[in-house]
């Protein structure tokens, strides 16, 4: 170690100094050393003792920085000893948890086995909507392949299952402990792929393990309403979606004990937790309700050339059930992301992918719940509820009201749909057979905004129903404090405003109920997988709108107006049917138009409600509900009623002579069934019907109505058959 001169200087005592300085001076004068040694010689020797004290006190200093440093390191070590000790704790304690469960993570291979996602059955509990049946997922632990089978196990991959080679080489190259080739395959496939297993010798680093497929036997029916579950179990649209918490069930696993790399090790046993199956449900809705209004909605929107579609819904009031939904074009629940329309088929290959995702989701999309229409006279219904409720006016007084033409509202002339031909003189009961728009223009004038509008809150028309479906639209009115004269006026008689048909299918079924209003619902039943415990949805009872006396009046109305009025079309023979047609704009000045329908039946008991809704019809036909929205609920109703065995109002042997029940032509080749049907004069239509079948060798699945259901002469049975005939 170096000093300065000061430095070493100060370190020697002064007593030292002092005996040093004096040895030197005395040296200096003693004349014998000075004869003896030369001033070289003595200031030689002056400069060794120097650098020898130097010396000494240089290794005095390096021994106390020694000790000190010592010391410091010592200081150091403690305190790095200190640390990993509070370190070790807090790996042992405060990440313990974390650190077991990653060990875990890595030292297991986990291989999920998914559920058997829930049933879902119609009304009766016996028809199957919607089912999980069992299939295979194939998956590989790529670090168990041996590297001289990697090449053949991808090509045995992509040719029994149909996959890109260079994919499914890639994965199995891959240093991941595991990775899925095939989901959902049938057993058939699987089971080439183990005999060429065991062909080629290769018994480890390949897993097929049990799945669930999701299958809809009816393909298109009740689509919009049930939905369709994704590739990961879960839940998309419809039902399905909204009750996904019940019909997923709990996912079980296969654990098995893996070195670092996930190579497996060798007497490791695997670990098998079971999956939980979900939930099942009971629909409202009945397969053979539904079939009966997809069946004549699809005919009225082909007939009607009806460009934007059309839905039907059929509600029983005392209830709140839909026992039907149907919405046209609709789409193939097994192939959901295909075109399911000729026109789209057509299109297709020449769309881009927004629009081909825009054209699907239009198929998905369930208008009668979703979308907002404008209800035209059908809403006048409403009107006259209120109008009554508040006692202003009643169903029978002749010359209450004079129609001519049209009416003048703050400075505007509304006019009556026929006001080329004025109605003149009527009563309540022949304006609402008449469908007179001035006599509904009056009757809100008396009423007034703040009692309008308290009444469309109570009839559930200012919000939701609460419906259990995806997406429900609300209605679209404008506020209380902006309607004027003309927009009273307007809502009245059913137009500038919006609602959805469920809304007014549901206002509809108030009525019908006696005044008291329900929730309408889809699902009444949910069955637990594991202990089949049923639990019931319950029916949701509101309040009382209006008397069961002004009630009875409406339908005594709605009565006329079907036999009578403008609704004549909905007659059914030996049945007491209600109703209102309605015609409305579609938008303002788009020259589209929205026909519909809304009938109840039977009107002595009330157990129907059904609300048809068809979208621009440009038909020969036109677009006035009467001529082309009536007779599609009459046809519905005609089939629904004796479906439903409700006792006839009017019973005639002729009636009797027109009824027959359907035979059991269920696995039956298509033309033994056609021959049983033809025989007690029934037609029939096979489902998807291909350009080629022959019908004495295909056999017929399934069947709607089923056998033993009293129909009419003349009806119509769907028969399905298998796809892969």
């Amino acid at each position: 170690m170096n000093h300065s001169k000061k430095s070493i200087r100060e370190l020697m005592n002064k007593k030292e100094l002092l005996k040093f300085k004096k040895k030197a001076k005395e040296d200096k004068v003693n004349p014998l050393k000075e004869q003896k040694e030369s001033k070289k010689e003595i200031k030689k020797r002056y400069k060794q003792e120097l650098k020898n004290k130097k010396v000494k006190v240089e290794e005095k200093v390096s021994n106390v920085t020694r000790k000190k440093r010592m010391r410091n390191e010592i200081i150091i070590l403690w305190a790095i000893l200190f640390a990993l000790i509070i370190r070790i704790a807090w790996i042992q304690f405060g990440m313990g948890e974390e650190l077991r469960s990653m060990a875990y993570v890595q030292q297991t291979l986990d291989r999920n086995i998914n559920p058997r996602r829930g049933t879902i059955y119609d009304a009766t509990g016996k028809t199957i909507l919607a089912v999980s049946s069992t299939v295979e997922t194939v998956s590989i632990n790529p670090v168990n392949i041996a590297k001289e089978d990697k090449e053949k196990v991808a090509t045995a991959f992509s040719n029994i299952f149909e996959l890109d080679y260079e994919t499914v080489y890639k994965k199995v190259n891959k240093k991941s402990s595991i990775e899925i080739i095939a989901r959902r395959v049938e057993k058939e496939k699987t089971n080439e792929l183990r005999v060429w297993m065991q062909d080629n010798g290769i018994t480890t680093g390949i897993n097929i393990d049990e799945d669930t497929k999701r299958y809809y036997p009816y393909n298109n029916l009740a689509s919009q309403v049930i939905g369709f579950s994704g590739s990961d179990n879960q839940g998309l649209d419809g039902i399905e979606a909204v009750y996904d918490d019940e019909l997923k069930g709990e996912q079980g696993k296969i654990q098995k004990i893996t070195d670092a790399t996930g190579g497996d090790i060798s007497d490791a046993s695997e670990n098998y937790v079971p999956a939980i199956d979900g939930n099942d449900l009971v629909l409202t809705i009945d397969a053979t309700i539904q079939g009966i209004a997809e069946k004549y909605l699809e005919e009225a929107c082909i007939d009607n050339k009806c460009t934007d579609g059309g839905n039907i819904i059929v509600m029983n009031p005392k209830t709140g059930d839909v026992l039907a939904m149907a919405g046209y074009p609709n789409y193939n629940l097994n192939e959901p992301f295909e075109p399911s329309t000729d026109e789209l088929k057509a299109q297709w290959e020449t769309m881009e992918e927004t629009q081909r995702n825009q054209a699907l989701m239009a198929l998905w999309r369930n208008k009668a719940v979703t979308d907002t229409y404008e209800p035209g006279s059908t809403f006048k219904l409403v009107t006259t509820a209120v109008a009554l409720q508040k006692g202003i006016t009643t169903p029978d007084k002749e010359g209450e009201f004079t129609c001519t033409g049209g009416i003048e509202v703050a400075g505007v002339r509304i006019k009556c749909w026929r006001y080329y031909r004025p109605h003149g003189s009527e009563s309540l009961r022949q304006a609402l057979m008449n469908s007179c728009n001035p006599v509904f223009i009056g009757l809100g004038q008396k009423l007034g905004v703040h009692t309008y509008y308290q009444y469309l809150n109570k009839f559930g028309l200012l919000g939701k129903t609460g419906i259990d479906l995806p997406g429900e639209a609300t209605s679209i009115f404008l506020k209380e404090d902006k309607v004027g004269p003309v927009e009273l006026a307007t809502i009245a008689f059913g137009q500038r405003f919006e609602i959805t048909p469920i809304q007014l299918a549901t206002a509809v079924s108030t009525i019908a109920n006696g005044g008291v209003k329900i929730t309408p619902r889809v699902v009444k039943q949910i069955i637990n997988s594991q202990t089949g415990e049923v639990t019931e949805i319950p029916v949701k009872t509101g309040e009382r709108v209006i008397d069961e006396q002004h009630a009875d009046e409406i339908l005594s109305m709605m009565e006329s107006v079907v036999a009578e009025g403008t609704g004549k079309n909905a007659q059914v023979q030996g049945y007491r049917v209600g109703g209102k047609t309605g015609t409305s704009e579609d938008g303002v000045n788009t020259n589209k138009y929205v026909t519909s329908f809304v009938g109840v039946a039977p009107i002595s008991d009330p157990e129907v409600v059904v609300l048809v809704t068809l979208y621009n019809p440009t038909g020969e036909g036109g677009h006035q509900g009467g001529g082309v929205g009536a007779p599609v609920g009459g046809q519905v109703l005609s089939e629904v009623l004796p479906y439903l065995e409700l006792q006839k109002d009017n019973i005639t042997e002729e009636d009797m002579k027109k009824q027959v029940k359907v035979p059991d032509v269920e696995g039956m080749t298509v033309k033994e069934a056609q021959s049983a049907l033809e025989e007690v004069s029934l037609d029939f239509q096979i489902e998807n019907e291909p350009e080629e079948l022959d019908k004495t060798k295909v056999v017929v699945q399934e069947q709607l109505p089923k056998k033993e259901i009293s129909v009419y002469e003349g009806t119509k049975v769907i028969l399905r058959i298998n796809e892969d005939w």
